[in-house]
């Protein structure tokens, strides 16, 4: 009997403390505790645009390295690191002093040549010549001529030259050096105009066109955004990863260079007004069905949960478009809180 009255008596002190601190405990507060708490988005009409975001790459096609093209000692270089250049500028030399040499021999046996053709046409013309000698001495001369284009060839490679106007990037070559067929003398830049190069999903291929209008910003110059129209679509899919190809040009460049990394935003879906929900509100059963739990008041003036079942078209930026139908104007979907409440499950939002 003590042990009765001592329980009954931390009882009563339990709830003397209890309606002290937080008022009186009734059965409708602590339900009411136990109701899950949500919070509600009205559906509205709103305008929506998808984008295709990926990541792009500057290049350019006058990019290049330019070799020697043979051998020999380099006699002098013409041009500095950063030094603009116009095209068919001289940029080095290589020694050509044997091949010289070989050139002087030959115009002194091509100059014999051509006066022995000379005597053997004046002595054809007279009858007295033998036309055996007559086609020799052509035969010498034509042989030697093709011998001096040849090396006249092989001259002109003795001396490197810009084949377009740029920038001299690198100098990789030094006077004194001795050099060999293909060695790299120098790089040669012009970044006046250089393409914007991406590569889109095959997905997206009905959608990008010849024409369709992007954005490219660049992680280096966050403050720099450019309107650019695609200029070339590729007409191949990479089966590696399943992309294509786009390009676009970028003229009266001054900022960017090659190999420089981009991003590019293609708005491929632009709805004026359309239902669009928070992609928290949306949701997935065990049936990899869509839905969205759609709050209403009952009877008794309480917030109740009924699943709907939604298609969706599109998601981006935490913004979904589902097809009209499932859900009504001015209706209030969960949005935060769905998790772990079942359909007719009563909930709160306070």
């Amino acid at each position: 009997m003590k042990t009765k009255v001592l329980g009954f008596t931390l009882l009563s002190g339990a709830l003397i403390t209890l309606q002290s601190c937080g008022g009186e405990v009734t059965p409708e507060k602590v339900e009411e505790k136990q109701v899950p708490k949500v919070e509600l988005e009205e559906v509205r009409l709103k305008p929506f645009t998808h984008q295709i975001r990926v990541q792009g790459n500057i290049e350019t096609d006058q990019n290049i390295i330019l070799n020697a093209e043979m051998g020999g000692i380099i006699t002098s270089i013409k041009v500095k690191e950063g030094q603009k250049i116009s095209k068919g500028a001289l940029v080095a030399t290589v020694d050509a002093s044997v091949l010289a040499s070989n050139m002087k021999e030959l115009e002194t046996q091509l100059s014999y040549a051509k006066y022995m053709l000379d005597k053997q046409e004046k002595l054809q013309e007279k009858g007295v010549g033998s036309e055996f000698d007559l086609e020799t001495a052509k035969n010498q001369v034509n042989s030697l001529e093709s011998k001096m284009s040849s090396l006249n060839t092989q001259w002109g490679k003795a001396s490197i030259r810009a084949p377009f106007a740029g920038t001299v990037d690198q100098v990789f070559a030094k006077k004194g050096e001795m050099t060999g067929a293909q060695s790299p003398i120098i790089r040669l830049v012009n970044n006046n105009e250089v393409n914007l190069v991406a590569s889109i999903s095959e997905k997206h291929f009905a959608k990008v066109k010849v024409g369709t209008e992007m954005y490219v910003s660049f992680p280096n110059y966050s403050d720099t955004v450019i309107a650019m129209t695609i200029d070339n679509v590729g007409n191949y899919i990479e089966p590696t990863n399943r992309t294509f190809r786009i390009k676009a040009a970028l003229k009266n460049n001054n900022y960017f260079l090659p190999n420089m990394l981009a991003e590019v935003s293609i708005a491929d879906m632009n709805i004026e007004e359309g239902l669009v929900i928070s992609s928290r509100s949306v949701l997935k059963d065990q049936e990899s069905n869509d839905f969205v739990f759609v709050a209403s008041k009952t009877k008794s003036n309480k917030l109740q949960v009924k699943k709907v079942i939604v298609n969706v078209i599109e998601r981006f930026e935490g913004a979904t478009l589902i097809e009209q139908g499932a859900l009504n104007i001015g209706e209030n979907i969960v949005v935060a809180g769905a998790r772990g409440i079942t359909n007719n499950d009563l909930v709160r939002t306070k």
